[in-house]
C-alpha cells in the first residue's frame, strides 16, 4: 500500500469487485432528498443537515466515505489502517462536511469569529487528519477503476508534485490559500459572492490537504517527496505567518471586517472589536498545528531510524518496525 496516497493500480480491485450500483444510487437519491428539503421545507432540516445543498460539496463527501469502506473491504488485512488511522481521515472528512453542509455555514456567515473557525477547521484541522488517515491506497481500491486510471496520469502526477514543492507548497499555504481571503476587501467581496465564496471554500480544503500530506508522510525520502529535515521546516515556516496575522487581526482597531455588521451579526451582544478580538485569537492559535506536526515528523524519523538499525542488526524487515508507528 501506498501510505502517502499515490495511486497504486495494481492493488485497486483486488477481492470485492462489484461495481456498487445501488450504493450510488443511494448516494445520488438521498442527495436529491436533501436538495429538495432544502429548498422547499428548510425550515424542517435539522441543525445538522445542509442549510443550502450543495451537490459537489455532498457528492465530494459521500463518495469520498462510500470509497474509503469499500476499500477498506477489498484490503488485505496487513495493508489496511490502523483503526486510529482510520478514525482520524472519517473525522476529518465529516469536519469538513460540517463546516460546508451544515448550519455552521450560516452561522459563519454571520460571525467573523465563526468563519475563523470555519477556516481553521477547513485549512487546518480537517486536512491535518486526512492526512494523518493515510488512506491513499485504500480509497484507490475503492474507486472506479476509470478514475484511478485518470489519477495515475503523468499530467496529474506533475501538477501535484509542482503543488508540493516545498517553497512554493508553503507560499500557497499560508499566504496565497490563507492569509489572501482575510484582506478586508478580498474577504468582502468572496462573502457577498457565492462562486467566489465556493473557490474559497474549496482552495483552502484542496491546499490544506495537499500541504499536510506532504508535512505528515511518515516515510523516508524516497519515497516519500522531501526529507524529515525540509517537513519540520515546512511546519515551522507556516507557523509564523499565522501567527503575525492573528496578532494583527486580534489588536485591531476599527472594524476590518464589515460585511458582518452589513449582513448582521448573529449573537447581538458580541460587538465588533469583540468578534474581531476572539477571531483573532483562533487564527493565532492554530500555529499549534505546526508544533504537533513537528513532533509527528520527529517521531517518524525515531522509528525510521530505530527501524534502519534494527534491519542492519538482525536482518529484520524494514515494515516490522514501521507498523508500529501505522498500526498496519
Amino acid at each position: 500500500m501506498n501510505r502517502g496516497g499515490a495511486v497504486d493500480p495494481g492493488l485497486s480491485h483486488r477481492g470485492d469487485a462489484r461495481p456498487g450500483h445501488a450504493a450510488y444510487a443511494a448516494i445520488l437519491g438521498l442527495g436529491a432528498v436533501l436538495f429538495w428539503l432544502s429548498q422547499d421545507h428548510p425550515s424542517r432540516m435539522p441543525v445538522w443537515a445542509p442549510w443550502d445543498f450543495s451537490p459537489p460539496e455532498y457528492l465530494a463527501t459521500a463518495l469520498t466515505l462510500f470509497w474509503f469502506c469499500r476499500g477498506l473491504r477489498r484490503s488485505p488485512p496487513q495493508a489496511r489502517p490502523g483503526v486510529w488511522r482510520r478514525a482520524a481521515f472519517l473525522l476529518g472528512v465529516v469536519l469538513i462536511y460540517a463546516m460546508l453542509q451544515t448550519r455552521f455555514d450560516y452561522w459563519a456567515q454571520h460571525m467573523f469569529f465563526l468563519n475563523s473557525i470555519q477556516h481553521v477547521v477547513m485549512h487546518h484541522i480537517g486536512p491535518f487528519l486526512i492526512a494523518l488517515g493515510a488512506a491513499g491506497g485504500t480509497l484507490n481500491r475503492g474507486m472506479p477503476g476509470w478514475l484511478c486510471r485518470a489519477i495515475a496520469k503523468p499530467a496529474v502526477g506533475a501538477v501535484v508534485r509542482t503543488l508540493q514543492q516545498p517553497v512554493l507548497a508553503a507560499l500557497l499555504f499560508s499566504g496565497v490559500f490563507y492569509s489572501f481571503w482575510l484582506i478586508p476587501a478580498v474577504h468582502f467581496r468572496a462573502m457577498i459572492d457565492p462562486w467566489l465564496y465556493a473557490v474559497m471554500n474549496w482552495g483552502m480544503v484542496l491546499n490544506g490537504i495537499l500541504f499536510w500530506c506532504l508535512v505528515l508522510d511518515p516515510r523516508p525520502k524516497p519515497p516519500a517527496r522531501v526529507t524529515y529535515g525540509t517537513r519540520m521546516a515546512l511546519a515551522f515556516a507556516v507557523m509564523f505567518p499565522q501567527i503575525a496575522l492573528g496578532a494583527a487581526i486580534t489588536f485591531a482597531q476599527g472594524d476590518l471586517y464589515p460585511y458582518y455588521a452589513l449582513c448582521g451579526r448573529l449573537i447581538p451582544t458580541i460587538g465588533v472589536q469583540l468578534d474581531q478580538h476572539i477571531g483573532g485569537i483562533v487564527i493565532w492559535d492554530q500555529a499549534t498545528m505546526s508544533a504537533l506536526a513537528v513532533v509527528l515528523v520527529l517521531n517518524a524519523m525515531r522509528l525510521h531510524e530505530e527501524a534502519t538499525t534494527a534491519s542492519a542488526d538482525h536482518g529484520s524487515p524494514l515494515a516490522a518496525l514501521a507498523s508500529r508507528w501505522t498500526g498496519r
